[in-house]
């Protein structure tokens, strides 16, 4: 394939940017340039990996907050004391605009202060989801406001970046200002658009008298609110007509558009249940209605999406995040005719779910490496041996991908006649297709590697003392569990393994059919979700108050969307004792209280997997040099189990 419009050049005010690639602020969630020394030299080497992109507004630096002595803002993106006037902004956003520069790359910095910590122009909320009262901003605090602004973006020309992005969208303080949801004031802040823009037309100067005429300034805007009583993109107060006014004062040299809230369907992060760019036409008529620069991001997958995109003139250029956190040389291997290459993104949203969820440092479910790249950690092995995988999931495969890399002899035995373990079946479910493609991507990574792969072979203890290699890894992966329940062997009772691949038929699941959670995360949901379309009525039962609580806000309105359409009930706080023919008793977690649910034709139990170890147990008594990977050790999701393979390969 080639991209004529992907890599045409583009004028952007007083910058040239020499492709049509701009990456969105996202790095902060791999690393943060605000830590630790480590973190920050991890954040800029993440970067220094991408600057094949003509353009990174790579600094997502808040705004420091005024706020009552004692009051503490909560949330996500929560902060009082801001980045600007932390001591070492010039010095960390300097080593990052030098690296990027080295490249022909240049770095805006993203202002952002998140509404309703507290502040906003009324106290009305938002949406549905976060229910908070923002404190009304006075005049007095409106103006301190602008002076901090002001003073963020001359230490962003101070430190050598290109330009400032002012953050106008996804319940920024200042979309609060520009919404008519949010907006009540009956002052010159409030009213029509030119009141609702007073506010952002003020920043807007201050950022473009300390940029001067040799740096650019840009606006980060909503094509559209999700709520009702928000605006539109076209109509009275809508995206055009905001644009337009953008435009006409003077100050702004591009707009950066995008689609979503922060917790709806779709979310401004979009997960895998969209298509590519599915909104990105909502851009063209902003496009057609100013003469400056206009791009769009929202699940911009690859180079074809984004081809596509600048092809059909809805945008001047794009913004890709995700795809680049999947593959930081995507431009490169696309610019040099090997898109076949580029590790795909499968939308599950882990970059950003792991860390305000779980807990858990960033990881990305299909490249372990990403926000590693400072440490230099994958070299070549000092001493080359053999290695033999047992198990073709997605640990093993990924495994066997970084050891051959490195320059080990790997085989992979994989007893089915398919590579990919339980994704493979997950990737049944309703929109769940990237996950065949990232597998279709392992399979050419790992010949690309010289990996001998060899499927429909079983491995036994004596095989595997057969084979002889220097280290073995054993990840086998686990078996759907089966929680205790009376009647749980019933013949109408599936896993929905059985269910997704097809060795259970849609008409031996009668009509309705009762799904049984076990399982925090998106199984249950997406089996429902399978089941719904094809025409099963389906209820959905489990033990946590509400669905999928390691699920984030930015993926779960989608899916829960999905259901909602296709008739899908939920019931949180119930889990079921006992299993008949036709119906189901179920009891109260907390209160114990009993009910029976029926008529139910078939119950599909989402529950989990249970560890398949017994091989790596037989080879350690055998005195074997074997480790324990993924699913075989403790089951979680496809994230877990590609960090610890590449942690793993690292040592071999």
């Amino acid at each position: 394939m080639t991209f004529p419009h992907l890599f045409r050049p583009l004028q952007i005010g007083s910058r040239t940017v020499k492709n049509r690639v701009m990456l969105p602020p996202h790095a902060h969630v791999v690393s943060t340039l605000w830590g630790t020394d480590l973190e920050a030299e991890r954040h800029i080497g993440y970067w220094a990996e991408r600057t094949s992109a003509g353009w990174v507004d790579g600094v997502s630096a808040h705004v420091r907050n005024s706020l009552v002595p004692g009051f503490e803002p909560t949330g996500v993106g929560a902060q009082s004391d801001g980045h600007f006037r932390q001591p070492y902004f010039l010095d960390r956003v300097g080593r990052l605009a030098e690296v990027l520069h080295r490249d022909d790359t240049i770095l805006t910095v993203q202002m952002i202060l998140q509404g309703g910590m507290p502040h906003g122009a009324s106290s009305v909320l938002s949406g549905p989801v976060v229910n908070q009262v923002p404190h009304t901003l006075t005049r007095e605090e409106i103006d301190w406001f602008v002076a901090e602004y002001a003073h963020g973006a001359e230490q962003i020309a101070l430190a050598g970046a290109d330009g400032v992005e002012l953050h106008l969208n996804h319940d920024d303080m200042l979309e609060y200002f520009l919404s008519p949801l949010t907006n009540r004031r009956e002052d010159e802040y409030g009213g029509n658009l030119d009141g609702r823009l007073r506010f952002p037309l003020r920043i807007l100067a201050e950022l473009r008298r300390a940029m001067g005429p040799d740096r650019i300034v840009g606006v980060r805007l909503n094509l559209r609110e999700e709520e009702p009583g928000g605006y539109d993109v076209e109509g009275a107060g809508g995206a055009v007509e905001i644009a337009r006014a953008l435009e006409a004062s003077g100050y702004v040299d591009y707009l950066s558009c995008a689609i979503g809230s922060p917790w709806g369907d779709p979310s401004y992060i979009q997960s895998q249940h969209h298509r590519p760019a599915e909104w990105s036409d909502l851009a063209a008529p902003v496009t057609a209605a100013v003469s400056i620069p206009v791009g769009y991001t929202g699940r911009v997958t690859g180079p074809a999406v984004a081809e596509e995109l600048l092809a059909a003139g809805h945008v001047d250029f794009v913004g890709m995040a995700r795809a680049v956190i999947a593959d930081g040389k995507l431009l490169v291997k696309a610019q040099e005719g090997r898109p076949e290459e580029i590790r795909p993104c499968v939308g599950g949203n882990e970059c950003i779910s792991r860390r305000i969820v779980d807990g858990t440092p960033f990881s990305c479910a299909v490249n372990p490496e990403a926000g590693r790249e400072a440490d230099h950690a994958q070299q070549p092995a000092k001493h080359p041996g053999t290695v033999l995988v047992v198990g073709g999931g997605p640990a093993g495969m990924e495994v066997a991908g970084i050891a051959a890399e490195r320059g080990h002899r790997v085989t992979l035995w994989e007893q089915s006649e398919t590579l990919g373990g339980q994704l493979r079946s997950a990737a049944q479910a309703p929109r769940h297709e990237d996950y065949l493609s990232f597998l279709e991507w392992q399979e050419h990574r790992l010949r690309r590697a010289g990996v001998t792969v060899e499927k429909s072979r079983t491995a036994t203890v004596d095989a595997v003392l057969a084979f002889g290699a220097d280290r073995v890894v054993v990840a086998t992966g686990a078996t759907p569990r089966r929680p205790e329940i009376t009647g749980v062997e019933l013949p109408h009772v599936h896993t929905s393994v059985a269910v997704l691949t097809g060795e259970v038929a849609a008409d031996e699941l009668g009509e309705h059919v009762l799904v049984v959670a076990q399982d925090d995360h998106l199984p249950p949901l997406s089996v429902a979700d399978f089941l719904a379309e094809r025409g099963h009525r389906v209820t959905l039962v489990q033990g946590t108050p509400g669905p999928a609580p390691l699920v984030s806000r930015y993926l779960l309105g989608s899916i829960l969307a999905r259901l909602d359409r296709g008739g899908v009930a939920l019931h949180g706080s119930l889990q079921p004792t006992l299993i008949e023919s036709g119906q189901v008793t179920l009891r109260h977690v907390y209160s114990g209280a009993e009910r029976t649910l029926s008529p139910v034709d078939s119950v599909v139990l989402s529950c989990g997997a249970v560890p398949h170890s017994a091989l790596h147990d037989q080879l350690r008594e055998q005195g074997v040099r074997a480790d324990l990977l993924g699913d075989a050790y403790a089951p979680r999701r496809m994230v877990f189990a590609t960090k610890q393979a590449r942690e793993l390969a690292l040592t071999l």
